[in-house]
């Protein structure tokens, strides 16, 4: 079984696990892994059975940004589509 890192040391990387992610927000890994799939958070896994890896700073930005729609009163599709439009203003 691997180790934890330190919060110190997750704080520092470039990428987290969503087990960290939990740390880091206090958000439940369920729903974590629902954001995943509907594909709102973004992750990179290079390789097949690698672990999901996830940018840090831009995935806590991501997460709050979700927060924030979901207290508005938006549905997870609705705020998908919000994500979706405002990633090709951007872009």
């Amino acid at each position: 079984m691997s180790r934890k890192r330190t919060m110190e040391a997750i704080e520092a990387s470039e990428f987290v696990t969503v087990g960290e992610l939990v740390r880091l927000t206090g958000v439940r890994y369920s729903t974590l892994k629902y954001y995943t799939q509907e594909g709102i958070l973004p992750f990179l896994q290079p390789e097949e059975n690698l672990t999901r890896r996830y940018r840090r700073v831009e995935t806590l930005r991501r997460i709050e940004e979700i927060r924030e729609l979901k207290s508005r009163g938006y549905s997870i599709p609705e705020i998908k589509d919000m994500l979706k439009i405002a990633e090709k203003q951007a872009g």
